[in-house]
């Protein structure tokens, strides 16, 4: 098969998830897709949901990335825990991921209306390298465009999330197992993949019946030297109507809108604006959250 083949599949590792950078999914609407983020939202609320996420970022770009997800989790009747789940998957050109996780979270009481719940989640994960999808110019192998590469990794993560009425902070770490991406027939892997960190953090300032402003960060990446950080700040209108706007360190600004129909139903909306350098070669970013929320069951 030759060097060339694993110096350029290295390349497209590199760049899609990234050796010293993300590689995990971006969500602008992060605040409405915590249970990705962090298996200890399961069992949080007293009621079961569905949340689907689908982000087309970078559009004008050739192949960029676009992620989709579904997760569905809630608690148990009695007992102070919850379970749930998700699939996702998340595809940059040649590249894809896709698995399935469940997760499983305690949920315990702290001081008045404080809690503190715990998780755990346990994946699999599918990782594919598609080489009949490359166009190189040059290419002294072209054995490498007929082969397709596809790996199947198990991983582990854990959270803790802290919260009240008016306040909540998640702590979580995903990708513990930090397993290597084999291509083709090289044993040893060519990329291994990093615990990624996740510290999100909002308190919520009830101006009066029907306004809320909710100020958020989340800090996430791979520590000690790859961390990158949301600010976002977000009003809401008698539990029904949102807006927001986000600043991503060094990436993109980004502006939300949402609805929410009798609570039941969820509607948000995001577009990210480039601030770096690939703004010159691209239309923005694209993300739609749809949410269901049954009946409450505790």
């Amino acid at each position: 098969m030759g060097r060339v083949k694993y110096i350029i599949l290295f390349a497209i590792i590199a760049t899609s998830t990234g050796l010293k950078a993300q590689q995990l999914p971006h969500y602008t609407q992060y605040m409405f897709n915590d249970f990705v983020i962090n298996p200890a939202i399961a069992g949080v609320h007293d009621f079961y949901q569905i949340r689907t996420n689908h982000r087309f970022q970078w559009v004008g770009l050739t192949d960029p990335p676009m992620t989709n997800s579904i997760a569905f989790y809630g608690p148990h009747d009695k007992l102070d825990m919850g379970y749930g789940g998700y699939i996702y998957n998340d595809v940059t050109g040649p590249t894809s991921r896709a698995g399935i996780t469940g997760s499983y979270a305690y949920n315990i009481a702290v001081t008045g209306d404080i809690r503190l719940s715990m998780g755990l989640s346990a994946s699999i994960m599918q990782y594919r390298i598609d080489g009949t999808q490359l166009n190189p110019a040059d290419v002294s192998d072209p054995s490498i465009l007929t082969l397709v590469s596809t790996s199947y990794l198990p991983d582990a993560g854990l959270g803790l999330y802290l919260y009240a009425d008016k306040f909540y902070v998640g702590l979580s770490a995903a990708q513990l197992l930090n397993n290597s991406v084999k291509i083709f027939d090289n044993k040893n892997g060519l990329n291994r993949l990093k615990t990624h960190i996740n510290l999100i953090g909002a308190y919520r300032f009830q101006l009066d019946e029907d306004w809320l402003i909710e100020p958020s960060l989340m800090v996430k990446g791979t520590a000690p030297k790859e961390l990158g950080f949301d600010i976002t700040a977000r009003t809401e209108w008698k539990k029904m109507l949102w807006a927001a706007v986000s600043y991503r360190y060094h990436d993109a600004v980004g502006i939300m809108l949402g609805y929410s129909f009798e609570e039941m139903l969820f509607f948000g909306y995001a577009y990210d604006i480039g601030i770096s350098s690939l703004r010159k070669y691209n239309t923005g970013s694209h993300e739609i959250m749809i949410g269901y929320r049954f009946n409450a069951i505790k």
